[in-house]
This record gives structure tokens, sequence and C-alpha cells, in this order.
């Protein structure tokens, strides 16, 4: 099984070994050019992030910095706006569904690292999918970590780290973030 195969099947895999070391400095030269790019010619930044990630819906608005590792792990639906500074690790998928708000400087990371510092100090590490339903809001500055599925409809707070899942329809955050209160159907509501 290659290093790659392991990282994609949840295993411990080497994260320097050279195939991934490779594909993540394709990654990081298509985000360069996007970032300097994207803002003056919105049709060469569009270019860039269908060349970049794996799959990209209809009107989607990403503002520089964008950071990925791999990009060809990340599933956008339509109708997403991603604010800017985003850093997204996607050793393993990173799916988001239609209409998603994503605000400054949030973070989705799937790499995580073995806690016996033995094994961690050997290169080692492991990552878990991450999985956004539609219509969920993040307000600035979220980290969602490995292996967390949050449900559609759900409003993740400004400066939650998003350590579990998360269902639809509710409001949450902290850190460890966690549900305050559900979402009522038909109502206007401030967070």
């Amino acid at each position: 099984m290659t290093e790659r195969e392991k990282m994609l099947s949840g295993a411990l895999y080497q994260a320097g070994a050279p195939e991934l070391v490779r594909a993540r400095r394709q990654a990081k030269e298509l985000c360069r050019r996007f970032n300097l790019e994207a803002a003056r010619d919105p049709e060469a930044g569009e270019r860039l992030l269908r060349e970049l990630l794996g799959a990209v819906g209809e009107d989607v608005s990403i503002q520089p910095m964008f950071w990925c590792d791999y990009g060809c792990h990340i599933r956008m639906g339509s109708h997403i706006e991603i604010n800017h500074n985003c850093v997204i690790l996607d050793c393993a998928p990173v799916t988001f569904g239609d209409h998603v708000l994503i605000g400054p400087n949030c973070g989705f990371y799937t790499a995580g690292h073995p806690l016996e510092a033995a094994a961690r100090n050997t290169g080692l590490e492991f990552a878990r999918p991450i999985t956004v339903g539609d219509s969920v809001w993040f307000g600035g500055s979220v980290a969602v970590l490995p292996g967390v599925t949050i449900g559609s409809g759900a409003v993740i707070g400004a400066g939650s780290v998003v350590s579990r899942d998360i269902p639809p329809n509710v409001v949450a955050a902290g850190n460890p973030c966690r549900v305050l209160r559900p979402i009522h159907p038909g109502g206007v509501e401030e967070t």
C-alpha cells in the first residue's frame, strides 16, 4: 500500500513520502498563483480553483489568502463564500454542501498526529474526513478538527474549535464547540 493509499484509508502514513511531498508542492504552487491572480482576474482565479480542487460547483467565491495541502480531496457544492485566510488541510476528503458561508481565518484540518511522542517523532500522521452539510455558516476563526461532520443548517460561532460532530439546525459555539440551542424554522433570529 502506498503512503497516499494509507493516508486516504485513515491508516498511519509518512507525510514526508516523496509522492506526497510532490503533490503538496504542486498544490501550494496553484494556491500561490490563485492568491496572486484571483483578485485582479476573477476568471483566472476560477480556472485555477477548478484545476486545484477535486470538485467545484457553481458560484463559489474564495478570497485570498487560501491554502490547502492537496486540493484534489476538496469537494465544494454550489453557492459557497469563503472569506480571507482559509486553510484546508485535505489529507482526507473535505466535503462542503451547497450555500456554505465561511468567515475569515477559518481552518479545516483533517491531519492528526499520534499522541505518543516516539511515534509522532517518526513523522507518522493520520487523516480523518470532514463533512459539512448544506446551508452551514461558520463565524470567523473557527477550527474544524479531523473526523468531524457538521449537519445542514448549523451555525458555528466565531472562535469555535469543533472537535466532535454537530447535528443539523443548531447554533453551536465554544472551545470545545458544543450545541447551544436549536434553530427554529421560519424564525428570524440573531446568533
